[in-house]
């Protein structure tokens, strides 16, 4: 049914605060007054109810607040719900992967499910996570949100909560609109055009409803930003110095300083310019000096994306047809095509080469060769020595060509930016076709739906700007053309196509479900609530995904990714499910109305460790009188362990963490030091800080793989909470409720992340044949954990694998008020209306445990950083206060983030606390006929820049998923209807 802007936005006020950002469903009349034709679904549940009242929490975000927003993209008004810690956004350029991802509760990514218009949504990955960029804004009728376990319902994945995007299927006519946007620096901009038809078909008997849509948004580099332009660091003395990596484009080389014969340490570096840490070639003349941090290090700022640039098309249609009185077919369709670009600085080469100083002497001045030539003769003196002794040589296994006469082995740092940067596209095409048949079953008053979807998502990753650590290797030791590395700007275009490579990954990932149910109601227990509604029904999923990387990215070949092996698996799971929802009384004294709801499903999967689980959930909902509703529910639920988790190849990454061997704690006697030196740490390197021979930078080399042995994660939640809409205040609404959510078992890497390792085995055990310590793989010449291959043939690196050895959980309240105030006076109308919606959460908890069972738990409410990673403020809401003047509406958002602190108390850094942001956003719209309506708005009105952190922060000296990186925004938009 067609219906002009002002009109829509004023119903939605009036019913679920639809110009506030979101709000809660709330009946407006009492069980007795509802018309059980009218019964509707609602997220959380399977059975029809005459309200939209339910025993969890449910929140909604209207169509029109996408809208007043200028969000195009879902993630824009998603990620500032109060409920969610923002995840992967469109300013993730490392991490990135182009894609936007929910992070309900800061639970996780993995810990919600999706759906769109009540049925689980296509994911893109091994980690079976959806990619909100496939669902298309413009056609949004409604967003709900519930919190808490869902998987009675659901199934698998919904600990968390489930997010359901409902999409209009029954759209009648032609719309077309178009939206452009662009920052005050004249960047940025963002164009989307989208259509969409409806119409009835077979005289009556059928609709269909189809979409298009295109998007483009450019890209804003981090050098575009004063803010960002240069990588910051701390200085030690509570500010900023220049932050950046010491892997410089005028090289940088060094070369263990140490080996010991007999007892005795030689000094292999005496005599050169390559003891300490290393020496560069500053100047471009090849002369080797030595490495000064403050003036040396590079700047990889500036070419990185601030804004990740993205193309989008989307297509998709929806529709039914009625056969019969008893048979209705439909269908849905939808086909997305999604490139998105990340851009790192220039390859980082970095680890030991071996050299050929015949072959690179043309690049190097005589005082240079001869520093190289006394190299070489300190090895083979050493190795003269130690095969006296008995000993190995220096230089063992996959190293051993080094010992070679007029070979010598260097650490190697190379910022190569002769090759420009590293090029990351993501062109990601999916689809998703559903077919189902649903009616009345005879005249019985029951119905029956049923239907099968396929889903299927393949990425194509290409990579361009990598290095081949081959290449690059034969490059310098003599097998091919020698390359100059020895100063900046060296490497010639014919060296850089000897050692350039490209990479491509694929992943293919597909979801099949078939679902089938019957509902209807049973007897009335007579005392004014109505019947007993049920459902009953049953559900199979096949879940297969697999990643397909370059032989030369697994192989670690290429240099500037990451590599990893193939990841490739598959599970199914049949449930059997049914619910409840008794209505025990209405309209009785005391009773205004009473109602009970009992869901349960239990789930058989394949994965054998699983086998057989259940889950259940019972809601009850009480209102004394008509102006106030109890309500609460508890739960338990589960998720299964996804295809990454179980079957992932070893992965290659680099987090950023602090080895603990490097602070000045280590220095001093005691267990950390005795660790440090157990563990194989040289006591030289020992308490040199960052950067320094032990940690040449602030991440270091980890490995990652798969666990097909893994468990069901388990938790346990409950809501409590009320429901205020008092007669002595016509149209206001006040909802509160409490949350406490709980996951035992949960699926973490071993110890909950590589920092949490290093602590446990440093600082909590310090028990060098500790598990955690086991995990630990240091290099044998410097203990660093820099991935480089050890004479054993062992990288050195910390590996952290998926493992059932951890708990998280969360609590909180969350607020909500909804107003209404008629006016008797307008700007452009003779009356007009205000109405304002407040929406906040206070997060009392986000606690996890990286080991059940020992004395160890990180908080994250109110904290940031290297453990906890993004914000989670304690405190969070959103407000919107709109004037609804006829066909005027103006629109003033207030978006406000407490104060968060650093979640590592053992390091004192130049940042230890983010001051509470505040945001201002303002939005007018203007109906200029039935047929048009033009918008327009600009967000963070006050150009507030985001909060600056050193050392302690994800990229671009800050979080930018969470603080606004754009600055001021504005954005123009136009809707014609027919």
């Amino acid at each position: 049914m067609k219906s002009n802007f002002r009109n829509s936005l004023l119903a939605s006020t009036l019913l679920i605060g639809a110009t506030a950002f979101a709000s809660p469903a709330l009946a407006q009349s009492g069980p007795s007054e509802a018309d059980s034709s009218d019964a509707i679904v609602v997220t959380g549940s399977r059975i029809a109810r005459p309200s939209l009242d339910t025993a969890a929490p449910l929140s909604v975000i209207s169509a029109e607040e996408f809208k007043l927003s200028g969000s195009v993209n879902v993630e824009q008004v998603i990620n500032l719900l109060p409920s969610v810690i923002p995840g992967t956004t469109g300013f993730s350029n490392n991490p990135g992967g182009g894609i936007a991802t929910l992070n309900l509760r800061g639970l996780g990514s993995a810990r919600n499910i999706v759906l769109v218009n009540g049925r689980r949504w296509m994911f893109y990955d091994t980690a079976q996570t959806v990619d909100l960029n496939t669902i298309p804004a413009f056609l949004l009728e409604g967003v709900d949100v519930v919190t808490g376990g869902a998987s009675a319902v659901y199934g698998s994945d919904a600990i968390a909560g489930v997010v359901n995007f409902r999409l209009r299927n029954n759209l009648s006519g032609f719309e077309a609109g178009a939206q452009y946007s662009v920052t005050e620096a004249g960047d940025g901009t963002r164009f989307n055009g989208n259509l969409a038809f409806g119409s009835d078909i077979g005289d009556g008997r059928g609709h269909i409803t189809a979409y298009a849509e295109y998007y483009r948004r450019d890209a804003v580099f981090q050098g575009d930003r004063d803010f960002s332009r240069f990588a910051l660091a701390d200085n030690g003395a509570g500010g900023f110095a220049p932050g950046g990596s010491s892997t410089i484009p005028a090289g940088r080389f060094s070369a263990p300083a140490t080996a010991t014969v007999n007892g005795v340490a030689l000094n292999r570096a005496a005599g050169t310019v390559f003891n300490g840490f290393g020496g560069i070639s500053r100047d471009g003349t090849s002369s080797l000096s030595p490495y000064v941090s403050a003036t040396d290090i590079y700047n990889y700022a500036p070419v990185n994306f601030l804004q990740v640039p993205q193309e989008r098309y989307l297509l998709g249609a929806f529709a039914d047809y009625e056969i019969n009185d008893y048979v209705t077919a439909y269908s849905e369709v939808s086909f997305v095509n999604n490139r998105v670009d990340n851009v790192l600085a220039a390859t980082p080469v970095t680890g030991s080469f071996n050299v050929n100083i015949n072959a690179v002497s043309p690049f190097l001045t005589a005082a240079d060769v001869t520093a190289l030539r006394q190299l070489d003769a300190n090895e083979t003196a050493i190795n003269v020595a130690r095969a006296a002794n008995g000993q190995t040589p220096l230089f063992a296994g996959l190293a051993a060509a080094a010992n070679a006469t007029g070979v010598v082995q260097l650490a190697i740092n190379r910022r190569t930016v002769e090759s420009g940067g590293r090029a990351n596209l993501d062109e990601r095409n999916a689809f998703r076709v559903l077919f189902g048949l649903k009616g009345n079953i005879g005249e019985t008053g029951l119905k029956y739906d049923a239907y099968y979807s396929y889903a299927r998502t393949r990425n194509a990753n290409v990579q361009q700007g990598n290095i081949s650590r081959a290449a690059f290797q034969r490059g310098l030791d003599g097998t091919d053309a020698a390359i100059d590395i020895f100063g900046p700007n060296t490497l010639s275009a014919a060296s850089i196509r000897q050692i350039s490579i490209v990479a491509q990954n694929n992943d293919i990932s597909t979801l099949q479900v078939a679902n089938g149910t019957v509902s209807g109601n049973l007897y009335d227990l007579g005392w004014g609530g109505g019947p007993i509604g049920f459902v009953v029904g049953g559900e199979y999923r096949r879940v297969a995904s697999q990643f397909i990387p370059d032989t030369a990215l697994s192989s670690g070949d290429v240099i500037g990714f990451n590599a990893g092996n193939a990841t490739a698996g598959s599970y199914d799971v049949k449930e059997g499910f049914g619910e409840l929802r008794i209505p025990i009384a209405a309209n009785q004294p005391f009773f205004y109305s009473l109602e009970l709801s009992v869901q349960g499903r239990y789930s058989d999967y394949s994965i054998r460790s699983i086998g057989g689980v259940g889950t259940y959930a019972f809601g009850l909902e009480w209102a004394p009188i008509r102006d106030i509703k109890f309500r609460g529910q508890y739960s338990r639920a589960v998720r299964a362990p996804n295809v990454g988790e179980l079957f992932g190849g070893l992965q290659t990454g680099f987090p950023t963490v602090t080895d603990p061997c490097t602070t000045a704690a280590a220095l001093a006697p005691g267990g950390l030091r005795n660790t440090c030196l157990a563990t194989g740490v040289p006591a030289a390197n020992i308490g040199q800080g960052v950067p320094s021979v032990l940690q040449a930078n602030t991440q270091i080399q980890a490995q990652f793989g798969g666990n097909p042995n893994l468990n069901a994660e388990e938790s346990t939640s409950y809501t409590f909470g009320a429901v205020l809409r008092p007669s002595f205040i016509p149209r206001l609404s006040l909802t509160v409720d409490y949350f406490n959510i709980e996951i035992g078992n949960s699926i973490a890497t071993a110890g909950g992340g590589v920092a949490n390792i290093l602590n446990l085995c440093y600082n909590v055990f310090q028990d060098p044949n500790n598990g955690f310590c086991r995990l630990i793989n240091r290099n044998v010449g410097t203990g660093s954990l820099d991935g480089q291959i050890n004479p054993n043939g062992s990288a050195s690196v910390v590996f952290g694998g998926a493992a059932n050895l951890s708990s998280l959980s969360t609590s909180g309240i969350d607020w909500e008020v909804n107003y209404l105030q008629p006016l008797d006076f307008g700007l452009v109308s003779s009356s007009s209306k205000l109405s304002f919606n407040f929406q906040g959460t206070w997060t009392d908890k986000n606690t996890f445990v990286p080991v059940v069972g020992q004395n160890t738990s990180i908080e994250c409410a109110g904290f940031f950083g290297n453990t906890c990673g993004t914000p989670q403020s304690k405190w969070k809401f959103n407000s919107r206060l709109s004037w609804l003047d006829g066909p005027l509406t103006t629109s003033l958002r207030w978006r406000h983030l407490s104060a968060v602190n650093d979640d590592d108390v053992t390091t004192l850094y130049s940042v230890e606390r983010l001051a509470a942001y505040d945001v201002f956003d303002l939005t007018m719209a203007y109906e200029v006929t039935k047929n048009l309506t033009l918008t327009a708005g600009v967000s963070n009105i006050g150009g507030r820049t985001p909060q600056l952190i050193g050392d302690n922060q994800e990229q671009a000296n800050t979080y930018p998923g969470v603080y606004d990186v754009l600055g001021r925004d504005f954005f123009v938009a136009a809707r014609v209807r027919f």
